[in-house]
């Protein structure tokens, strides 16, 4: 099997930015948002079942899920948080293994928003790296970016791991909070380290 890393951080963090840094080094990138969104989208995956499961109403005219409203459910009901996991997670975990298996390289990085929120991605992976930045760093980001609201942008993270919980199950860190720590030079040198783990480990 190959070396597997598995990277997060909160909204805002900077991860996907970090992971397009590892792909410049010819790294798999398994991006379990990316594969969220493909199996919600027009024709996907999930849809049939989610339109069973919850109605036409979250079905947008051109037959993806309707983020917002869908986003508003499984904020005010942790049920049908359930119920949309219960569709997507096993969608999402065989694409990934499908993703992991056809990909090339001596280690892979699946990028995970919820992975310490999840718990299953501990055995999945041999390191954790996680992303990090200050809680005021990411909603200063996510109101810019995505034009929220303070409050929206709180009320995402509330519903997230906490920094500390994130860092708790860190293996490898890089920091993001400021200009002062640049990215690239802390992508290549956990690059080069987990050249050397994945060597160590039969990986390459």
């Amino acid at each position: 099997m190959t070396y597997a890393i598995g990277l997060t951080g909160g909204i805002g963090s900077g991860k996907t930015t970090v992971a397009n840094l590892f792909a410049t080094h010819g790294i798999a990138i398994i991006d379990t948002d990316a594969i969220a969104h493909s199996i919600t989208a027009p024709g996907g995956a999930a849809m049939s079942a989610i339109r069973r499961d919850f109605g036409d109403a979250f079905v947008a005219p051109d037959g993806s899920l309707d983020r917002t409203r869908m986003r508003e459910a499984v904020f005010s009901d942790n049920s049908a948080k359930a119920r949309l996991e219960a569709i997507t997670h096993p969608l999402i975990r065989t694409e990934c293994e499908r993703a992991a298996a056809e990909a090339e390289g001596p280690y892979l990085i699946f990028v995970v928003p919820l992975l310490v929120e999840s718990g299953t991605w501990r055995e999945r992976v041999q390191r954790i790296l996680v992303v990090d930045c200050t809680e005021e760093t990411q909603i200063a980001r996510v109101m810019s970016r995505n034009r929220f609201t303070r409050e929206q942008v709180q009320a995402i993270m509330a519903r997230q791991a906490s920094r500390a919980q994130r860092l708790a199950v860190a293996d490898d860190i890089i920091d993001n909070d400021t200009q002062q720590a640049p990215l690239a030079p802390q992508v290549d040198r956990l690059h080069a380290a987990y050249l050397q783990f994945a060597r160590q480990t039969g990986g390459e």
